[in-house]
């Protein structure tokens, strides 16, 4: 499936139906009368929350979405009938935005969720409605109310639990298929991932879900390679693992390019919770993996970890750490859980 993260569309709820001038005429009936009913309600637009999707790709190709009018009204007091709703539904964690992409209208955190967005018109009133004693007989009746119309931009920020982040090539895709089902693009050459993939993983009884996105590269904030657009998908996350490639020349200027990124990207992404792990400790050795670690861990002042996403060297360490982090944020527990590691 081809995945898509935003989309433009148009909106409109139906305009309410006119209602009905008539008269009763009925064989033996001595005394008729205004019997027009009203018209119609127009559909409304409903947004839905539903967990069954993850991508937009749906927008692609129906844009336009547009709920039914209301039927006009008919004589013998017969109101006209409601236009039918308008059903949109869109993935967890969706936003919708106004055309200008400045305003969150709305986001969709919860299955199940379900917006009225647009109100349809409401029906016009047939003639029955203004007959009284001082005007029997009247022939007044009024259209229906029109519907509403709005352009909104849809914007999907992926429910993730972990988010990967760190420049082109630094094994990110590799420890998400070593560590969970999912099958990412995995080559040699940079910018291999073109759009986040998730995983589910398991560490001991407990479950998340980390979010692989494309690499960052210095001036992404401008729009240098693939941008930044694609850290919205981990601004939901509870911690960040920050994977550097430890067979290139200097991690330390490696390391702060990622900082400056998501520093400029904002979102209060530069104070989420960090995990700083060199990757391919399997193509330098042991002992010269440690030693790019402490040089590391000396020029940022946080621990670095050393792993092997492809030998797995570590990886289980790392994914009971960052279940700990995940866990401790949405539910409070501890790190006293069969299996836990101590940092």
């Amino acid at each position: 499936m081809k995945f898509l993260d935003q989309a433009k569309i148009y909106l409109q709820s139906g305009k309410g139906g006119p209602g009905c001038v008539s008269f009763r005429r009925e064989k033996y009936v001595e005394f008729g009368g205004p019997d027009g009913g009203n018209g119609g309600k127009g559909g409304d637009v409903y947004f839905e929350c539903a967990d069954t999707l993850n991508t937009l790709i749906d927008f692609r190709y129906e844009q336009h979405f547009r709920a039914e009018p209301g039927e006009h009204g008919k004589g013998r007091n017969k109101t006209g009938a409601g236009g039918g709703d308008c059903v949109i539904r869109v993935p967890v964690g969706t936003q919708v935005l106004d055309e200008s992409k400045e305003t969150v209208l709305y986001d969709f955190m919860t299955p199940g969720e379900r917006l009225k967005f647009l109100k349809g018109g409401d029906g016009g009133f047939g003639n029955a409605h203004y007959k009284s004693a001082t005007n029997q007989a009247p022939r007044k009746f009024t259209p229906g109310w029109p519907g509403q119309e709005m352009a909104v931009w849809l914007r999907l920020k992926l429910i993730a639990d972990v988010g990967l982040v760190g420049l082109p090539n630094a094994g990110k895709s590799t420890f998400l298929a070593a560590c969970s089902n999912a099958k990412p693009k995995i080559a040699d050459y940079p910018f291999t991932t073109l759009h986040p993939n998730l995983g589910v993983v398991k560490a001991g009884e407990r479950d998340f879900v980390i979010a692989d996105i494309p690499g960052l590269i210095e001036g992404a904030h401008e729009g240098q390679g693939l941008g930044d657009r694609f850290l919205g998908h981990v601004e939901r996350t509870s911690v960040l693992l920050h994977i550097i490639d430890c067979t290139q020349d200097d991690l330390v200027e490696a390391y702060k390019t990622i900082r400056h990124e998501l520093k400029e990207y904002g979102a209060d992404l530069a104070n989420r919770q960090e995990i700083v792990a060199i990757n391919k400790a399997d193509a330098l050795g042991d002992e010269l993996a440690q030693d790019q670690a402490k040089t590391l861990e000396a020029a940022i002042g946080k621990k670095v970890h050393v792993i092997s996403a492809v030998s797995g060297e570590n990886t289980k360490d790392i994914l009971f750490l960052l279940a700990d982090i995940v866990y401790k944020e949405k539910y409070g527990d501890s790190d006293e859980q069969d299996g836990a590691f101590e940092p």
